[in-house]
C-alpha cells in the first residue's frame, strides 16, 4: 500500500543468496563499487566529503560519524530523491547522537526481507506469528494510535514498559494465559525484568502457553547471566538481534548460536583509531556500509559500538563476536515504577529535531526524584523547550520529578569513546 516492493526485494534477496562463497568477495567487491560512485556522482554532500580524497582505496573514503548527519535531511538526499518518495525515520538516539536518515523504498523492502529470511530461521513468520512485544510506545494520541494500528496489522500485542512494577509484570504473565503467542521480541531490560518475576514466583512461562516458540532480544546488550535467565523461566530459545533504525538488521543469531552478519545487504568493517581495518579476532569500532540505499549514503557508516568479527569469519557467512556497549541502566521512581533506560528516548524525542542543535545528550539520575539532562548544542535550549521535555518526563515516568538542563562544551565520555545515554547513579 505505502509502494514498498516486498515482492521485488524476497527475489532479489534470494539471488544474493544464491550466489556460492567462491564469488562472494568479488560480488561484495563490485557492490561497494557501485554505491561509492553512485553516491560520489548524485549525492552533493557525500561528494563534499570526497573532496581531499586523492587515493581511490576504499580505506580512503571518509568513516561517517553520527555529527557528519545532524544537518537538515533535504542536504544529504541523492539527485532524484526527496521527502515524498523515501522512507523517513529518526534514530533513538540511545548513543547520545539522535539524526533523521533516509532510505529509497528498494532499500527499505530489501531490509524487510532481510527480517522475513532471518525468522524464518526459527520458524516465525514475520507477518502471521502472534508477538508479544515489549517495546515503548509514543503517548501523543496520533502517535499511540499509528502504532497501535501497525501493531494491529502486524499480528502483535504491544505490552507497556514505561511502568514495569510488579502488578503490571502481573498483568502481562495474565495476558500470556490467554493469548496464544508465539514469539516474544522486545527491549533486553523489560523482558529481563518479566523474568525476574517470573523467577521469583517459580513460573514457567510455556506452562500458560505452549504455543510460544523464541524470544528474540534487541536494542541493549544481552548478557550471558542475562540469557541463562530469560531462557529459563521462558523455556524456549533466546535469539539475539543487533541493528540499528538507519541501517536495519545488523546481525541475527543462527541455529548455531552465532550472531551472523547480513553480507548480503551490508558489509561490516572492524577498524581501529586510525580508522584500519583490525584482524578478525581483534577489538574494534563497528563501521557499516549500506551496500543498497541510493536516497542516502551510509558509507562507511560508524555505528557507535565496540566488537569483533571472529576468527572464522567468511566473506558470505561473517560472524560478530564480543559485541560491546547499548547497555542501559533501569530508572526507579518515587512511586515504585520501574522503567527501563530506553524510556528517555520518548522523552527527549519533544525536542528532536532535524536543524542539529542538540548534537548529544545524555540522562543522569541521580537521586529518586531527580534527573539532569546534559547536552551539547550550538545555542542553549529555550524555556520552551525545557518545559516540553519536563512534561514529556511527567507523561512518560510520572509526575513531580526534578529535572535540571547542564550545557556542556564536550561529553564526559567512557573508555571506549561510547556515550552512554542513561545512567542512574541511585
Amino acid at each position: 500500500m505505502r509502494g514498498f516492493d516486498t515482492d521485488f526485494a524476497k527475489a532479489e534477496l534470494t539471488r544474493i543468496q544464491s550466489i556460492p562463497e567462491s564469488e562472494y568477495e568479488n560480488y561484495i567487491s563490485e557492490q561497494k563499487k557501485t554505491i561509492v560512485t553512485y553516491h560520489e556522482i548524485y549525492n552533493s554532500f557525500y561528494k563534499n566529503l570526497l573532496l581531499e580524497r586523492d587515493e581511490k582505496d576504499w580505506e580512503t573514503l571518509p568513516v561517517l560519524t553520527k555529527k557528519d548527519l545532524q544537518q537538515p535531511l533535504e542536504q544529504r538526499l541523492s539527485e532524484i530523491y526527496h521527502l515524498k518518495n523515501v522512507y523517513i525515520g529518526k534514530t533513538s538516539g540511545s548513543s547520545g547522537t539522535p539524526f533523521t536518515f533516509a532510505k529509497d523504498k528498494d532499500a527499505h523492502a530489501l531490509t524487510w526481507a532481510s527480517f522475513i529470511d532471518r525468522y524464518q530461521w526459527f520458524d516465525l513468520d514475520l507477518d502471521r506469528s502472534k508477538q508479544a512485544r515489549f517495546y515503548g510506545i509514543p503517548l501523543n494520541a496520533i502517535g499511540y494510535t499509528k502504532e497501535r494500528l501497525k501493531d494491529f496489522l502486524s499480528n502483535r500485542y504491544r505490552f507497556p514498559i514505561f511502568n514495569l512494577n510488579e502488578k503490571v509484570l502481573e498483568s502481562i504473565y495474565k495476558k500470556f494465559k490467554k493469548t496464544k503467542f508465539e514469539y516474544i521480541n522486545g527491549y533486553t531490560s523489560s523482558i529481563v525484568l518479566f523474568a525476574k518475576y517470573l523467577k521469583k514466583y517459580r513460573l514457567i512461562l510455556t506452562d500458560v502457553c505452549p504455543t510460544l516458540k523464541a524470544c528474540i532480544v534487541t536494542s541493549e546488550m544481552l548478557f550471558p547471566d542475562d540469557r541463562k535467565l530469560i531462557k529459563e523461566y521462558l523455556n524456549v530459545p533466546i535469539i539475539n538481534e543487533y541493528g540499528a533504525s538507519e541501517i536495519g538488521l545488523i546481525a541475527f543469531q543462527n541455529k548455531d548460536n552465532e550472531l551472523q552478519v547480513d553480507s548480503e545487504l551490508l558489509f561490516v568493517e572492524i577498524l581501529d583509531e586510525n580508522n584500519r581495518s583490525v584482524p578478525n579476532g581483534e577489538i574494534g569500532r563497528i563501521v557499516v556500509t549500506s551496500l543498497y540505499n541510493k536516497a542516502h549514503p551510509f558509507i562507511r557508516y560508524d555505528i557507535g559500538d565496540i566488537g569483533a568479527l571472529s576468527r572464522k569469519s567468511t566473506p558470505k557467512k561473517p560472524i560478530l563476536e564480543q559485541l560491546q556497549g547499548r547497555t542501559n541502566d533501569i530508572a526507579r521512581l518515587p512511586s515504585g515504577k520501574v522503567v527501563p533506560g530506553l524510556t528517555f528516548y520518548y522523552v527527549t524525542k519533544s525536542i528532536i529535531q532535524d536543524d542539529g542543535n542538540v548534537q548529544e545528550f545524555v540522562i543522569e539520575q541521580t537521586a529518586l526524584d531527580t534527573f539532569i539532562f546534559i547536552y551539547t548544542a550550538q545555542k542553549s535550549l529555550t524555556v520552551k523547550q525545557q518545559d516540553a521535555i519536563k512534561k514529556a518526563t511527567a507523561t512518560y515516568l510520572e509526575e513531580g520529578l526534578n529535572v535540571d538542563f547542564i550545557k556542556v562544551t564536550t561529553m564526559d565520555r567512557s573508555d571506549r569513546g561510547k556515550l552512554k545515554q542513561f545512567t542512574s547513579k541511585v
